[in-house]
């Protein structure tokens, strides 16, 4: 009983219900409707266990192990990204520079050194890594090459970070949720949203909003999914986060738009890219960065708008 009283507790509890009643009904085509191709779904709810699993140990642990779990993806989602994009042979030798940037943001993190963590990659790097592209000797393809591994870096740092640094925000005797609990929420519905959209979409979807870039979009989808989400952020508001309803409203509307735009902007990637997935780690689901499309804008906004009304 004491366990279910945390609200981190209560919400990981939640997620594994709706986890439960997924593979209940996958089990359930599988038996009853053996006809239907349902490969694709049984490995989406497969990863989404481990996926579940490895980020509620990482969150119930301590702050220093979410900290370096979100380090990992960092990584992962960085080594993912420079081996789908184009890179000139002395872009090589500047790799090492741009990976040690990992550990330090992360130590920032997790030294709550917010003037530096806010500074480090959008200002330092971003002057420091076009010099050592500059030592390199080779001006063709300068431009294109500096712009592709700074962008990165923001996407899969810079951005990421952010759902760490969530973890300094303490908690007090009316939040007891603390950081944990922000990250859940943000976790919870950013993830929520994707499923959303493509539920709606599938039923109702009609009319196309970039059909260039991402087909599959339609405002149909796009309005449910923002409902939807929407909704889920008034129900769990309060207990995971210091919220008022109108605060809570407005960040599962924001958290909605802002996955969109990430979703359809890691889209336009992958098709100037020519390729579907951009990479193969989870089964179902593509690689890491086909699943933190969304987070990459999602996470650094909602820091920011809960650091500056709550923090």
């Amino acid at each position: 009983m004491e366990l279910l009283e945390n609200p981190v507790h209560l919400g990981i509890g939640v997620v594994i219900g709706i986890l439960i009643a997924a593979t209940a009904i996958v089990f359930g085509l599988n038996k009853f409707h053996p006809a239907g191709d349902y490969k694709e779904l049984s490995a989406r709810v497969k990863s989404w266990w481990v996926m579940i699993t490895v980020f509620s140990i990482a969150l119930l642990s301590s702050p220093i192990v979410s900290v370096i779990f979100f380090g990992l993806i960092s990584f992962l989602a960085f080594k993912e990204y420079v081996s789908i994009i184009p890179l000139r042979k002395a872009d090589r030798r500047v790799l090492f520079w741009a990976y040690l940037t990992i550990p330090i943001q992360y130590a920032l993190v997790a030294n709550n050194q917010y003037g530096l963590f806010i500074v480090f990659i959008p200002v330092w790097v971003f002057f420091l890594l076009p010099f050592r592209l500059i030592l390199a000797k080779q001006t063709e393809g300068f431009l294109k090459s500096v712009s592709a591994i700074s962008w990165g870096l923001m996407i899969t740092v810079f951005a990421v970070s952010h759902a760490a640094m969530l973890m300094k925000f303490p908690a007090t005797e009316a939040h007891m949720a603390g950081g944990a609990g922000l990250i859940l929420f943000m976790a919870i519905l950013n993830q929520g949203n994707d499923v959303a959209q493509y539920v709606w979409g599938k039923m109702l979807g009609k009319n196309k909003i970039v059909p260039e870039v991402s087909p599959n979009k339609t405002w149909e989808g796009f309005l449910g999914g923002a409902l939807t989400t929407t909704i889920m952020a008034l129900l769990l508001y309060s207990f995971l986060t210091p919220f008022s309803f109108v605060f809570a409203a407005l960040m599962g509307a924001m958290l909605a738009v802002t996955g969109f735009i990430g979703d359809v902007t890691f889209s336009a990637m992958k098709r100037d890219l020519k390729i579907k997935d951009a990479g193969s780690l989870i089964p179902g689901h593509g690689g890491i960065l086909d699943r933190i499309d969304s987070l990459s804008l999602s996470a650094p906004l909602f820091f920011h708008m809960v650091r500056y009304f709550y923090y």
